[in-house]
């Protein structure tokens, strides 16, 4: 079974007011989503936010943001730079490639062995 983590790529303290306790302590994270299996490990291209007040912990959501929150949300997103889409094979993988490749040609062998 695949298992899916977003891994933190940008984080960033912003001085904003939080809309719930109008403190200046907001934390800005953004997160890109990586697939582990038993096969490969997968960096997506999926992108997500997180903003959190420091004070409350409360997660404001893009409906409580205010103009000012969203320049600076603007501004940061615009310097993430997400790692490339990439797919890694782990050795389990190339551990059963090579018993299926050998298992194959031994299969050959025997066939053509027994035809003449």
């Amino acid at each position: 079974m695949a298992k899916d983590k977003k891994i933190a790529i940008k984080d960033a303290e912003i001085t904003n007011n939080c809309p719930e306790c109008f403190n200046q302590e907001l934390k800005i994270t953004f997160y890109q989503k990586h697939t582990y299996n038993a096969f490969y490990h997968k960096t997506t291209d999926e992108v997500t936010h997180e903003i959190k007040c420091k004070k409350c912990y409360s997660i404001i959501y893009p409906v409580n943001w205010t103009p000012d929150i969203e320049r600076v949300f603007e501004y940061y997103n615009k310097l993430v730079t997400p790692d490339k889409t990439s797919v890694r094979f782990t050795t389990l993988f190339f551990i059963i490639l090579i018993l299926a490749i050998c298992g194959v040609t031994a299969g050959v062998y025997f066939y053509l062995e027994g035809v003449k």
